[in-house]
């Protein structure tokens, strides 16, 4: 029996605990505690958790992500380069940032073409790496080219809490790292983002921008630590800055909070998960997974998959076919008005031609493949796909026959 692939954890009993004592309080705002409001909590447990200085809860990834480049201070007008395979969010924080999108090319594998943007670098003066759908593009080749053209690097690891290159946790590779709290990532809060950095001033810059306003940045000064460095920041900037309000409520982190001591365990059981499907589909010869890159540890939260050898007919009659008998399966560059597929970015002031990434874009398939469950059930989901696929290629039978 196929699994219910849609719910996703139940959030913890302490969660609820807390919702209630605030609701009881009405005390929803960041600011209006003296001190240990939940998100400043949050924030400290979470910059714990990731080993870094700093972290920053806000109302969302894209929030996180046009902080971060507003904090950054690029002059308007800067080109920012991003993988051609990513959600609208992260273009669409580039353009709301005054910034130009400048989009390279995607292998097969879901990862960043080198080549294309080593030759796209020049001219460039940000880059975000999005680590899409959890998967780490060459970390080492990218952060070694952007140190020698003095470029920063922001990385959106949105799917890839959890994560580890080289042993060390994506999202603190690169001069910010964003995450993402939205229903379908690895901590659920429905909505809520949080960024991290070593950077004193960049995070100083960024609270003020988030909505911090007359002196409210000093709740987030962590009682007994060395703050010296992040007043000062936070002094050179008081007043020089717009606030656009993108502050995460204290109900999002009572939320947020008690899941983090389960990361490392959903990280484990979604690992399994993925490279059990993974395994069953990938003998079939119409699918293939690509595998991880050396360095990169995974913590998945979905599974993706190439289709081979098939028409796009007979990749919409697989689509059909898994969504007949319960999974659903978005193929990204075929479903209508993808918000992954970069054509569908009619915002951007400028369209690129990646023709390497529009192929694996009309071939890569997507399904929701949750931490919790079980092998069994993953059992169902691998035997649903690799059906659909041998029902799409199977040869139409003469009528009569």
């Amino acid at each position: 029996m196929l699994p219910n692939m849609h719910d996703a954890e139940p959030i913890p009993a302490e969660a609820r605990a807390e919702i209630d004592r605030l609701l009881q309080s009405g005390d929803l705002f960041r600011y209006t505690a003296p001190e240990d409001a939940p998100v400043a909590l949050l924030e400290r447990e979470f910059a714990e958790f990731m080993g870094v200085k700093y972290a920053l809860a806000v109302s969302s990834c894209s929030a996180a992500l046009f902080l971060s480049l507003e904090a950054l201070d690029l002059p308007k007008g800067a080109r920012v380069m991003i993988p051609g395979f990513t959600f609208a969010a992260v273009p669409s924080s580039i353009v709301h940032a005054g910034l130009v999108p400048v989009l390279c090319e995607v292998g097969e594998d879901y990862r960043i073409d080198m080549t294309d943007f080593a030759a796209r670098l020049p001219g460039v003066q940000a880059v975000i790496v999005s680590h899409m759908r959890g998967h780490t593009s060459d970390m080492d080749a990218i952060l070694a080219l952007c140190a020698e053209a003095g470029v920063p690097v922001i990385e959106d690891a949105a799917h890839s809490l959890g994560t580890t290159w080289h042993g060390r946790k994506i999202g603190t590779l690169g001069r910010v790292g964003c995450f993402s709290f939205q229903s379908y990532k690895l901590v659920n809060a429905g909505e809520g983002g949080i960024l991290v950095t070593d950077d004193a001033d960049l995070v100083a810059r960024a609270v003020i921008l988030s909505g911090a306003y007359e002196h409210a940045w000093k709740k987030h000064l962590r009682p007994g630590d060395n703050t010296a460095e992040l007043e000062q920041a936070f002094a050179r900037w008081q007043n020089q800055l717009p606030l656009y309000n993108l502050r995460m409520s204290n109900l999002s982190a009572a939320v947020i909070r008690p899941q983090l001591p389960h990361i490392d365990r959903r990280v484990t059981d979604g690992r399994r998960n993925h490279d059990h499907v993974a395994a069953q589909i990938d003998r079939s010869p119409w699918i293939t997974v690509p595998a991880k890159l050396a360095p990169e540890e995974r913590a998945p939260d979905s599974l993706q998959f190439n289709l081979c050898g098939m028409s796009d007919a007979e990749v919409r009659a697989f689509v059909a076919a898994a969504e007949a008998e319960g999974v659903k399966v978005q193929v990204f560059g075929l479903s209508r008005d993808n918000a992954r597929a970069y054509w569908n970015w009619k915002f951007l002031p400028e369209m690129p031609d990646l023709p390497r990434t529009r192929a694996m874009l009309m071939r890569a398939c997507d399904t929701r493949l949750p931490a919790r469950l079980s092998l069994t059930d993953c059992d169902a989901v691998a035997a649903v796909l690799t059906r659909a696929a041998d029902t799409a290629t199977a040869p139409q039978r003469a009528y009569g026959t």
